[in-house]
């Protein structure tokens, strides 16, 4: 195995996305003002 292949595979590529230890609470509430928001959204467009 040569050196390059031995970083590359050891070292993931960051895409910008959410890190994995980050705070759960946060994100798990966040994910239900978005549910809100787009049903208040859904309400008022009357397509429900």
């Amino acid at each position: 195995m040569t050196a390059h292949v031995a970083t590359t595979t050891r070292a993931r590529a960051r895409t910008g996305g959410p890190q994995e230890d980050g705070p759960k609470i946060l994100e798990h509430l966040m994910g239900w003002v978005l549910v809100a928001v787009t049903a208040m959204l859904v309400t008022q467009l009357g397509l429900l």
